[in-house]
């Protein structure tokens, strides 16, 4: 078989493989319709699918699903992840979009703990050190993890007051929370330092649960209120890229 032929047989045994994936449980006939191939094609396409044991084929109903090769590859992929080289190209592509800091933190209770930093060298420099430790309740970050834990984490919080805009009442971050869920980002106005803002949007592992934030910070004079809803898509679009790179099923 020719190269070009052995690559044009790979790339159709991928499209068998990922309908397979997102449509477990067809017969050979629905299979070989859903990706516009013949039955004859299919089999041979999948012979070597299951020997890898990438698909499972029942014996009794003839149905495809997913075989636990698949499982260990995607255990092997997760074991050689990297949040901060996952993170890069995102934050850097952030930082140069935005021209303004880039933070990532991860998520150590009760507080977010800066892992890496991207700075705009002609922008006055943000404070934070790699390594630090920030309050979870007044920072973009902190909040944008918080969003999707349990209550306990809410109630284990001091709700110091950071500046005179700090929220220090729970019933208002609840509902300051509630909101970051709906829009995908969340906003520090002024709360943890007098004159900058920060927004920042969550992480999802692959079990689809939040373990990192990344946030864009600026003083106020730079990130103005209105420039806080440009800058929210933007930071979600990034967060979300990175989750889908650490293998977040939903995002």
């Amino acid at each position: 078989m020719s190269d070009r032929n052995q690559s044009a047989s790979l790339r159709r045994a991928l499209v068998v493989l990922d309908h397979v994936r997102d449509h477990s449980g067809l017969t050979l006939t629905q299979l070989a319709e859903a990706v516009g191939l013949p039955k004859s094609t299919v089999l041979r396409l999948t012979a070597p699918l299951i020997d890898a044991r990438l698909l499972e084929r029942d014996r009794k109903s003839g149905a495809y699903r997913l075989g636990h090769g698949t499982l260990r590859l995607g255990q092997a992929y997760l074991a050689t992840l990297d949040l901060r080289a996952v993170a890069a190209e995102e934050s850097h592509r952030l930082m140069s979009e935005v021209r303004e800091t880039v933070h990532l933190v991860v998520y150590d209770p009760p507080h977010v703990v800066y892992i890496d930093k991207v700075e705009n060298q002609t922008n006055v420099r943000m404070a934070s050190r790699i390594g630090s430790r920030g309050p979870m309740h007044c920072t973009a970050v902190g909040k944008a993890i918080l969003a999707w834990q349990p209550e306990d984490a809410l109630t284990e919080l001091d709700l110091e007051p950071r500046t005179k805009h700090t929220i220090v009442d729970l019933d208002r971050l609840r509902a300051e929370l509630a909101g970051i869920r709906r829009r995908g980002y969340s906003v520090d106005d002024r709360e943890n330092e007098p004159e900058v803002r920060c927004v920042g949007a969550p992480i999802f592992n692959h079990n689809d649960a939040v373990i990192a934030a990344i946030s864009v910070s600026g003083l106020t004079s730079r990130i103005t209120a209105t420039r806080v809803r440009e800058l929210g898509p933007l930071v979600a679009g990034a967060a979300a890229r990175i989750s889908r790179k650490l293998g977040s099923p939903n995002r």
